[in-house]
């Protein structure tokens, strides 16, 4: 293999987080927003779909980008969100963690 491709690979995958960052920024919010939700006994079957999805999403991507740690996250997050309609009000504090992890997660890589 020679040298050059890793910077090649490096530079492609440095380019589509540019492009697809403003997605998961968005994906993380809806996360933040079903969290407060939750916490607030307001989360909406739509709204928890809508969580549940962009978890499942930010779980993909972010293994893709190497993020480990995110993947692991957003799976958690996912399989939190396909709970029943009655969620465990507990889960809003894990859910809440969770979210602030992606955000310093995804606003960490450069």
């Amino acid at each position: 293999m020679s040298p050059a491709k890793p910077t090649v690979l490096s530079s492609a995958l440095d380019r589509l987080w540019i492009q697809f960052l403003p997605q998961m920024k968005e994906r993380v919010s809806t996360l933040e927003a079903a969290c407060t939700a939750l916490a607030a006994g307001t989360l909406s079957v739509e709204q928890r779909a809508e969580a549940n999805t962009a978890a499942h999403k930010l779980a993909g991507v972010l293994g893709t980008f190497g993020l480990t740690k995110g993947t692991v996250l957003a799976r958690e997050a996912e399989i939190l969100y396909s709970g029943g309609p009655d969620a465990d009000p507990e889960d809003a504090a894990r859910l809440t963690l969770i979210a602030a992890q992606l955000r310093t997660i995804v606003a960490s890589r450069k």
